[in-house]
């Protein structure tokens, strides 16, 4: 038997597209001699579909693009279709997969175990189906277990006791930086109890924040790796199995060395920024380019995204620009190969300060007036993207959006973000190792793309005389160790503080963290690459005034009167 594993990029929502992609799969599938093509989890959907599974009309279509697809097996040759889809019943909503052969629809299993965490909300949508039994497949038991279904041993505890041969998964797992040894990990267990071969199919590609990596993969019921595909492109790849006394066992095929850490997290930021652009029509994107790092990354991820032609870098300097960060934008343009283009803000920011004058008399200057320098910025990288049509790439990174160290309607502007799920040490990591690295599919030139000065010299705003971005955060090192315990680990302050941090530090960024809450609400979405993005992972109310200030050994006031708030001002945000 062969079995074609289909690692595909689905869009949501494009019944039509993502069934005429399945039914080029399988022709594909056929010249190689499949027997069953398997597709991801709601491939004909596209995942996660969110609410318009509430829509009835969509309901229906994808109801109708199942019976379509499944008249294509009609004539007898060719592989039969293991297909994810929305599937209405009897006034419910299903996760489902659907088996196609012979012109009709030869099977359904419903998705059991429903998510409901981090990024998922599939009870919101779907109704829990009914313990499985294996499908009959021209004689062979399939065990179908889609996706969240083997993350617990219940589902395939199931299947085995009713008769299951092989174990499939079709999934639409997403990316983080933990997730590939985690579902191996999953697997392995499933496969350990059941005594059963795996055969796990993820989806690839980006979808808004999230963005899908593949790595599809074969396990044995010796728990041995028979088949790896690679991470972040599209394959369809032909397994073969053999029956034999102990039962069916998938020959070795590629393994595929799947990149790991840095690697794959600047794939994932490709692979999402280009299909947020090609998925939504751009026709490619304008970003600011300061000098600085975080947009020097951006401008080499939208290249190996797009391709150079498709990015325009605008420099928008004012009198606080130094000369170095001129050179080296235009250093890191020329490397990158993009268009290139300065326009002062001089004009427009003067402009606004006479406009405000009489409004301002009397004043000193503050953070007002260094915001207003940043909003200049975005005016007019928005107005480009209304003329041209391209896309405005916002270049903040994860420290950055999480102590409100941004301005809103400034340097906030635009329609996607590919770091912002980045700390900034991972910035500078990540930037270092595309210096001396070239993704598979990437665009770009190789070699260094980020010049050496851009790496090394301190990071600064440049919207005051001599300013860094130190004078307003703890050094970044020790910021991101305190960002990453009360973001991604909910720590308490006194364990923070334990780990060696300075106490009134922590209470700073920790008040930072909350009262930025509202900037992070209007920020554009990026590529989700942590366990705990902002967003999807963590969902913080802005009016809050719960503050983790006591320490072992004392005792939280109760009762009096309630503590006076500050608003959350801009404060420290510069652009």
């Amino acid at each position: 038997m062969k079995i074609a594993i289909a690692q595909l990029n689905p869009t949501v929502g494009d019944l039509d597209g993502n069934a005429a992609k399945a039914l080029q799969a399988r022709e594909d599938a056929g010249r190689l001699g499949a027997d069953l093509i398997v597709f991801p989890e709601l491939f004909l959907a596209g995942y996660p579909p969110e609410d318009l599974v509430l829509k009835p009309s969509f309901q229906r279509a994808s109801r109708d693009a199942v019976m379509a697809l499944a008249k294509a097996t009609a004539a007898g040759t060719g592989p039969a279709m293991l297909v994810g889809t929305v599937w209405p019943e009897d006034g419910k909503v299903y996760n489902a997969v659907a088996l196609l052969d012979g012109g009709e629809v030869a099977a359904l299993r419903f998705k059991v175990e429903l998510p409901n965490y981090g990024v998922f909300d599939e009870k919101r949508v779907f109704a829990s189906g009914p313990m499985p039994g294996p499908i009959n497949f021209r004689g062979v038991r399939l065990g179908v277990a889609i996706c969240e279904d083997i993350w617990t041993e219940d589902v395939v505890e199931c299947l085995s006791e009713c008769g299951a041969e092989i174990i499939v998964v079709p999934n639409g797992s997403p990316f983080d930086w933990t997730k590939p040894d985690l579902r191996l990990n999953i697997a392995v267990a499933r496969v350990t109890e059941s005594e059963l071969p795996l055969v796990y199919v993820n989806q690839v590609g980006g979808q808004d924040e999230l963005v899908f990596d593949g790595a599809s993969f074969v396990l044995n019921a010796d728990r041995h790796l028979a088949v790896q595909l690679p991470g972040w492109c599209e394959t369809i790849q032909i397994t073969e199995w053999e029956q034999g006394a102990d039962g069916w066992r998938c020959r070795q095929g590629e393994r595929a060395m799947v990149p790991e850490a840095d690697e794959a997290a600047y794939a994932a930021c490709v692979l999402g920024l280009r299909d947020y652009v090609d998925k939504n029509g751009f026709a490619g994107v304008v970003m600011g380019l300061s000098g600085g790092i975080d947009s020097a990354l951006v401008a080499a991820m939208a290249v190996d995204a797009l391709g150079a032609e498709r990015v325009h870098c605008v420099m928008l300097p004012y009198q606080y620009t130094s000369k170095e960060s001129l050179g080296d934008a235009e250093a890191c343009a020329k490397a990158l190969g993009v268009r290139y283009d300065i326009v002062p803000i001089g004009p427009a920011v003067e402009g606004f300060h006479a406009a405000l004058t009489g409004l301002f008399e009397g004043l000193a200057s503050d953070v007002t007036e260094e915001n207003i320098q940043s909003r200049a910025r975005g005016v007019i990288l928005m107005a480009l993207s209304n003329k041209f049509g391209a896309m405005v790439l916002t270049t903040g990174n994860k420290s950055e959006m999480s102590v409100g160290y941004a301005t809103l309607y400034g340097d906030m502007n635009g329609g996607f973000n590919p770091i912002k799920d980045l700390y900034k040490t991972e910035v500078y990591r990540i930037a270092k190792w595309r210096n001396s690295h070239a993704i598979a599919d990437g665009k770009g030139p190789a070699g260094v793309v980020i010049p050496q000065r851009i790496l090394t010299k301190a990071p600064s705003a440049e919207l005051r005389e001599n300013q860094t971005d130190q004078d307003s955060l703890p050094p970044y090192d020790a910021l991101d160790d305190i960002l990453e315990c009360l973001v991604e680990m909910e720590m308490p302050v006194s364990d923070i503080v334990a780990r060696g941090h300075d106490v009134e530090t922590v209470k700073k960024v920790e008040r930072l963290l909350y009262i930025s809450e509202y900037k992070r609400r209007q920020s554009a979405p990026g590529v989700k690459i942590s366990a705990r993005n902002f967003g999807r992972d963590r969902r913080y109310p802005i009016t809050n005034r719960y503050r983790d200030a006591h320490l072992p050994g004392e005792l939280p006031p109760i009762g009096g009167d309630a503590p006076k708030m500050v608003a959350p001002r801009e404060e420290g945000e510069p652009g």
